[in-house]
């Protein structure tokens, strides 16, 4: 098992840099710096400026007035230090500290209905409608009776409601699961139990093995040797591997007497609240001394306990204060585009409806100083007009212009948010039913944790993703070796003789018969274990440095021999030699015995030169068999400048191992030793240990000896471990670009790793033109690197003026030819296969300096222009930076994805947020909106659900715009026969029910299971995603397309039964051209032309849009007679009595026809001529269907060519000091125990800002191929 603080190789955010029991800070390469600069940045304004708190809020502005203006209590002032007595609530209360209470919900059973009412008004549309509803309760300007606004006011309020009393009950019940969890607190010298809300700053609290650390706790005392405890910190950083952590030798002997620790007394001075997870400062006086803590004696509230029976703690932080929860930052309301551009509509719908009301106004107070005077006896005024005819008309002009507000306040659409909310539940439940993103290894389903972002998932151009337990799984596997110049490690199959991928299926090396052997080690090379049976003393040679060289500590558990390692490198290293017969078993500060295939051995530890940054090695330096032998393992080419006299051949055949392992992508260190005299090294042992105790210069002289004694070294070989990629990884990454959104990756990792991986996940390929780094410390140097990268970003290329020559495009192959980056920043240099782009990485101090205001624009330019980027060792503050910054300036739809606590500001600040759920914690799962088990999904999350939802929401708001003008319009026409006196063509229930019952279920059916293509396109043609990228299928533009055919639709409907009814007399001599018949064949008209308009919009059939379409034409019939036969509607027999005559299906054939078939005959025209990439995909599905019926019987295999990757080095290692220091110290020691084929398809822009520019298309997906020239857009 892995122990010990992790490496930047394998976590995402370093972590502190020197071991628990030396205190000593590595070199500024290390994370520790970085948090430094940022926390003392108040010293540079340049760095300040990029930590500078947001201005408060409206709503703490408006509690600080309450204060003032009631009188209330003010909030304690920051805190500037914390002051803390062990044992004494008393003492600790004074200060006000945070207790221990988590609180993420929003409202409480007394609050919920006026806060939730506040928020929902705060929505313009809610508070126009009560603003209406109001002007309703007024008799003289209202025509219609309120039941007609009341009806649909309180249903969008109350599903609102309900759907915010869920998600707050989720909340609730989330919080009450961790604020009941159980702690052991000491109390008046007694444990007793305790809920996690009770705990309070100063208590002493018991934790036990495989438990949550409660709060953030002062380590006193543990179970194990010199106050050592291990705890896993997967919900802080997403890291399974296991870190060590140290009590005071003062503290630690308390042990767990708890009369000793009740009567502890200790007074801690430390810093305030923040949100550090790498730096702690603080003192602690107790018995007249003063010590010194760090991070090293530090609990932070969600660590486990793990390998360490009981300890004990002071708390020093709780609940909200604990930096896990400062880490959290604030819940932020996200809402989508759509939802922004449809507040703008909205407004520009009001302007619309009040410049009708005052056509109508002016056109009423003309016909009414014209004509209406006169007939007043017929047509009295209201009493409120004067007599005078002028005045009189003006003043009935006047309030005419209210009651049209009233009868044309359909055309403002209240029940569109109650649909869109019913839609985007729907939706996301499609989200959490997906059997396709179900993990069924760790029963972990997709979850959509927010209602209201479906359709952004459709428009998402940036993803800014975490690395380690997002990209990767962080699991090392000892995949091959090169030993003597002789590489192992290939499967080399028998049949054909090649090196092939071995599989789930391929039969490994058997190790049985070794008896410490681990059944989960898989190795298939078997020509390397019969080296090392045969004795072969180079393989001995390479396996017992693997087994002596390293910091790793030993254990018993269950009975079985387990290994707590500094990182999972190590771990894989020294069970790698286990597994080969090389097995470490135990170690003291002075010795380390290890069992070989010759026997047991003990060697004497003489030094450790332990891992550092700079450094990028590790030495150990041991005595045995009267010989003193120096073993190193490290980075390649810091190994072979301290080379000595190496054959040529095997030196270069190691180098040309090396370059295979890391182009497959594998972390690779280089082994070797050296011999050394006992008088020199008894001379130079006396030199480090003056230069250890010396107080000036300490480090400096020390890495002087270390370069001194490491030289002249023997090549060994070198180990190539994997970073084993979670499924599917680089096919993801592939259909995402291939998409047109840009991927960013944000990790601890230091440069050489994330390079790496990039390289493995396909992020970076070969077909790249370059690759930047910027590494400067200061500002100066960061500008002059990122000027650099524009102007080698400013030159064209050779490579990127061939591509944009290019007309013809692959379907089977890898390759994007003849098209750009389908992106709204169209660029040069980039493209979407990644063919002759460049990618910029980043590191974590450069990235201080480039996100000032000052280089923050050139960053971000330099960046977008770039096909990936990835920023190394950042923090989770720089993060969310990072994101911001693109939020800010590009105004694009943004996505992080993570996996701990660490990303959980980076989740908070996008526009959406994706946790990785599983095995490393719950914090980016409990602050994300959308949860899924692997990265993988994400491709599906996105290009399936994603597309769809925007897909779906987009033409369900251009069908609800068209039917409402077609519907409310018909009023504004037969203004001008009615003298503008606001009478209404339609029953007032028509009108209250028109949108909840009449027309919305078909349009709800569209828009929940629409499909313009099936699935498996939508991932096989990732081209298909960019039209929500450039916001093409519904925008101000398509509004208003909607709107006029609307509008054109509301004049057939009025004009052709008009023309039809009037002065028409049926053939038994009735007259049929009253208002009431008149008005019911419209409204009926209305309804089958606009159920016709939704079966022509849908594409996909299933029998609940044959139930909603048809349903609802039923329904109309039948609820217009039971309204008004049973319930005594006004327009009794109306409706009956049209439908008895031949002038009623003469006019509604005659008005359908007018409507549908120039709709048609328009889309016939683009979809022949001018074909949309959906329309090209549905054609070539169409002839794949038909062509699978005439050839079902043949069967295509796919081709299992693998790619290659990029020649780079794959040095690999720790990121920061082992336990050197503790193990020859010997406080650390225990007792010794007792023994890809993948189909694209890309479609691209020649230059053409119109959505339809000539383009060329060829299939080859297929043995036939289809053909179509045209224009490519999407309407």
């Amino acid at each position: 098992m892995a122990a010990g603080t992790a490496a930047a190789d394998d976590g995402d955010d370093m972590e502190t840099s020197g071991s628990p029991a030396s205190g000593q800070s590595s070199p500024a390469e290390g994370n520790g710096e970085t948090i430094e600069m940022c926390r003392r940045g108040s010293e540079d304004p340049e760095v300040a400026e990029v930590l500078t708190r947001q201005p408060a809020t409206a709503k703490e502005r408006l509690l600080a007035g309450a204060r003032r203006v009631f009188r209330l209590k003010e909030p304690p002032p920051p805190e500037t230090e914390r002051r803390i007595r062990a044992n004494d609530l008393e003492y600790n209360s004074q200060f006000q500290y945070a207790n221990n209470f988590i609180k993420t919900y929003k409202y409480t059973v007394l609050t919920f209905w006026p806060l939730n009412l506040f928020e929902q008004f705060q929505r313009l549309a809610n508070f126009y409608f009560a603003c209406l509803l109001v002007l309703q309760l007024i008799g003289p300007i209202s025509s219609l009776t309120p039941i007609t606004t009341l009806l649909p006011l309180l249903g969008v309020l109350s599903v609102t409601a309900a759907k915010d009393a869920y998600d707050d009950y989720q909340r609730h019940r989330n919080d009450r699961q961790v604020n009941n969890r159980v702690s052991l607190v000491l109390r008046h010298g007694k444990l007793t139990r305790e809920q996690w809300s009770n705990v309070r700053v100063g208590d002493v609290i018991r934790m036990e093995n495989d438990q949550f650390v409660a709060a953030d706790l002062l380590l006193l005392s543990t179970s194990e040797p010199n106050g050592l405890s291990y705890i896993e910190t997967a919900e802080l950083d997403g890291e399974t591997n296991l870190k060590c952590r140290q009590a005071l030798p003062a503290t630690a002997e308390l042990g767990q007497d708890e009369t000793l620790l009740g009567k502890f007394d200790g007074k801690i001075n430390c810093e305030p609240p923040n949100n550090n997870l790498n730096k702690f400062e603080g003192t602690l006086e107790w018995n007249g001394k003063k010590f010194a803590l760090d991070n090293d004696k530090i609990l932070l509230r969600g660590c486990v306990l793990r390998n360490t029976q009981w300890c004990y703690g002071v708390v020093i932080f709780a609940g909200r204060d604990t930096k896990l929860m400062q880490n959290s930052g604030k819940t932020k309301f996200k809402r989508t585009s759509i939802d922004r551009l449809l507040n703008v509509i909205i407004l520009g719908i009001v302007g619309f409806l009040l410049l009708m009301c005052l056509f109508c106004t002016i056109a009423c107070g003309i016909w009414e100083t014209v004509t209406g005077q006169y007939f007043r006896v017929y047509l009295p005024w209201d009493a409120l007009a004067p007599e005078g005819a002028t005045a009189g008309a003006t003043v009935t002009a006047l309030l005419v212009f209210f009651s049209y507000a009233i009868v044309l306040n359909t055309v403002v659409p209240i029940s569109l948010y109650v649909s869109v909310e019913v839609i985007r539940l729907m939706q996301s439940f499609l989200i959490n039913w997906d059997l396709a993103m179900y993990h069924e290894k760790s029963d972990t389903p997709a979850k959509a944790r927010t209602t209201t972002l479906n359709e952004e998932l459709g428009q998402v151009q940036y993803i800014f993703s975490d690395k380690t337990g997002t990209l990767t799984q962080n699991i090392m596997v000892f995949n091959k070796c090169s030993i003597a110049g002789k590489n192992y490690g290939d499967f080399i199959d028998p049949v054909i003789g090649e090196v092939i991928e071995p599989t789930e299926d391929t039969q490994a090396v058997d190790f049985s018969a070794n008896d410490m052997y681990e059944p989960s080690f898989r190795f298939f090379d078997q020509t390397l274990l019969d080296a090392v049976n045969s004795g072969d003393e180079d393989s001995h040679m390479f396996f017992r440095l693997l087994s002596l060289c390293h910091t790793v500590m030993p254990e018993e558990k269950d009975g079985k021999l387990k290994y707590q390692a500094q990182s999972p490198d190590e771990d894989a290293l020294v069970s790698a030699a286990r597994n080969f017969g090389f097995v470490f078993l135990s170690r003291t500060p002075s010795s380390i015995t290890i069992r070989t295939p010759r026997g047991e051995e003990e060697h004497e530890v003489l030094c450790i030169l332990d891992f550092n940054n700079v450094r990028k090695r590790m030495s150990v330096i041991l005595r045995h068999g009267g010989k003193i032998r120096l073993y190193c393992k490290g980075a390649d080419n810091i190994v072979f400048e301290r080379l000595g006299n190496v054959e040529p051949e095997t030196k270069a055949r190691t180098e040309e191992h090396l370059q295979k392992f890391a182009g497959e992508g594998l972390r690779t260190l280089v082994l070797a030793y050296k011999e050394l005299d006992d008088a020199y090294f008894e001379e130079w042992k006396k030199r480090h240990h003056e230069a250890s105790v010396s107080l000036v210069e300490r480090d400096e002289k020390l890495d002087a000896l270390f370069e001194e004694i490491e030289k002249d070294l023997v090549l060994i070989g070198a180990t190539a471990i994997e970073d084993k990629l979670q499924d599917g990884v680089p096919q993801t990454i592939a259909n995402l670009i291939l998409a047109g959104i840009r991927l960013w990756v944000l990790t601890g990792d230091k440069q050489e790793t994330a390079i790496n991986i990039g390289y493995s996940c396909q992020l970076l390929t070969d077909d790249l033109q370059d690759v930047f780094v910027v590494e400067g410390h200061t500002m100066q140097d960061v500008e002059a690197e990122l000027n650099r990268c524009m102007d080698d970003l400013s030159r064209p290329s050779a490579d990127a003026k061939a591509h944009q020559h290019k007309q013809s495009l692959s379907v089977v192959t890898f390759s994007d030819e003849g098209y750009g980056h389908d992106t709204p920043e169209e660029d040069p240099t980039s493209n979407a296969s990644g063919s002759g782009g460049f990618a910029l990485v980043i590191n974590g101090h450069s990235l201080i300096w480039a996100l000032t205001s000052k280089l923050e624009r050139l960053f971000l330019d330099v960046a977008c222009q770039c096909q990936a980027v990835i920023c190394c060792r950042v923090t989770p503050l720089q993060k969310a930076l990072v994101v911001d910054l693109v939020k800010k300036h590009k105004k694009a739809v943004t996505l992080s994805i993570g996996d701990g606590a660490n990303d959980v500001s980076m989740i908070k600040t996008a526009h959406i947020g994706v946790g990785i759920s599983g095995q490393e914690g719950l914090q980016a799962v409990l602050s994300s909106d959308y949860s899924i088990a692997q990265f993988r999904y994400l491709e599906r999350l996105l290009l399936v659900h994603g597309r769809w939802s925007y897909y779906r929401m987009c033409k369900f708001l251009r069908y609800f715009f068209y039917k409402n003008f077609a519907f409310t319009l018909c009023h504004f026409w037969y203004s001008f026969f009615c003298g503008f006196s606001a009478q209404t063509v339609f029953d007032p229930m028509f009108i209250a029910v028109y949108n909840l019952f009449y027309t919305s279920m078909p349009v709800l059916a569209l828009a929940v299971f629409d499909q313009d293509v099936k699935e498996r396109q939508s991932l096989t043609y990732p081209k298909l995603y960019t039209p929500g990228l450039r916001d093409l299928f519904f925008n101000k533009l398509e509004f208003f397309k909607s709107a006029t055919y609307g509008f054109v639709t509301s004049l057939v409907l009025f004009i052709v039964p008009y023309g039809t009814y009037k002065d028409a007399v049926s053939p038994e001599g009735y007259t049929i051209s009253d208002h009431q018949l008149f008005g019911a064949v419209v409204a009926t008209v209305l309804v089958v032309v606009v159920t016709m308009q939704i079966c022509l919009d849908t594409t996909y059939w299933t029998w609940l849009n044959h139930l909603c379409v048809w349903g609802s034409l039923f329904t109309y019939i039948l609820l217009q007679f039971f309204y008004n036969y049973v319930l005594g509607g006004v327009y009794v027999g109306s409706l009956a009595m049209a439908m008895s005559e031949a002038n009623f299906w003469f006019c509604t054939l005659l008005t359908v026809i007018v409507l549908m078939v120039p709709v048609l005959a328009w889309r016939f025209y683009f979809v022949d001529l001018h074909p949309t990439l959906a329309d090209l995909v549905r054609a070539k599905q169409r002839e794949d269907k038909a062509q699978k019926r005439r050839m079902d019987e043949f069967q295509r295999t796919p081709s299992a060519r693998r790619r290659g990757r990029s020649v780079r080095s794959g040095y690999a290692f720790a990121h920061q000091e082992g336990f050197g220091r503790l193990i020859t110290s010997g406080k650390m020691m225990r007792r010794p125990p007792p023994l890809a084929s993948l189909s694209m398809f890309s479609l691209g822009r020649s230059g053409a800002s119109s959505p339809r520019a000539d383009t060329q298309v060829t299939f080859c997906a297929e043995p036939s191929s289809v053909s179509m020239g045209g224009g490519h857009g999407d309407r």
